[in-house]
């Protein structure tokens, strides 16, 4: 974990508190290549729009500013393992490089519920650090689902291993 990677992922925690406050599960993402940065948060709930993810509204915006789907100096940082569906579309853009925070053992794609990032079976690998600044975005998510569902931890979301 570099000084960079920590930096944007506290950019990551604030974005992912927009989504919060809009009622949306606080995932945020900020993908950085070269001299581009794009922030993005959940929006399915304001957008009625399930494919509306932190991760796949970043992918779009970043595609759509460097004019090219192939992402592949790309480093996407966001707050919780992406699903399969985000890591399906990291894969077939060439992302480089993830980092992630908390873990989703039972939705996740990098070994939590599904391993298709780092899958022998796909055409692109991609580099991944998993758990950085772990605990600030787990407990992010615990306090969201505390207050939506008055429950501790939400079925499938636990704390990243250190």
């Amino acid at each position: 974990m570099t000084q960079e990677d920590e930096r944007y992922m506290y950019r990551a925690l604030e974005l992912s508190d927009q989504a919060a406050r809009a009622g949306d599960v606080p995932v945020g993402a900020v993908l950085v290549s070269g001299d581009l940065v794009v922030e993005a948060h959940n929006e399915k709930e304001a957008r009625g729009d399930a494919t509306a993810h932190a991760e796949m509204l970043a992918l779009q915006r970043a595609s759509r500013q460097l004019g090219t789907w192939r992402l592949e100096n790309a480093t996407l940082y966001v707050t919780k393992e992406p699903c399969v569906m985000c890591a399906g579309a990291m894969v077939a853009a060439r992302v480089k490089r993830l980092v992630y925070g908390a873990n989703d053992p039972k939705g996740g794609a990098d070994g939590g519920a599904f391993d298709i990032l780092r899958s022998r079976d796909t055409n692109h690998r991609i580099e991944v650090e998993a758990g950085v600044l772990h605990t600030e975005t787990s407990a992010q998510l615990q306090q969201f689902f505390r207050r939506k569902r008055g429950s501790h931890w939400p079925e499938g979301i636990e704390p990243a291993a250190p």
